[in-house]
């Protein structure tokens, strides 16, 4: 899996632990939905992602997108 379905993955994952959490335990948890999707709007628009950036630190393979 290289860096960009990681990158996918986990905001996925982030998106989905955040509802449950929002539904359950306190709904100020959407707050996280909230930033991580303005996180992956302004890497669309500027190709900065810090999740790609320490992915790539541990040793992570590239993909083309966050180089």
């Amino acid at each position: 899996m290289n860096i960009d379905r990681m990158v996918l993955a986990f905001a996925g994952a982030m998106i989905l632990i955040s509802i449950a959490l929002a539904a359950y335990v306190n709904p100020l948890w959407i707050w996280l939905t909230v930033f991580v999707g303005v996180n992956l709007l302004q890497s669309a628009f500027t190709g900065f992602c810090p999740l790609a950036i320490i992915l790539k630190k541990m040793g992570k393979p590239s993909g083309e997108a966050f180089k």
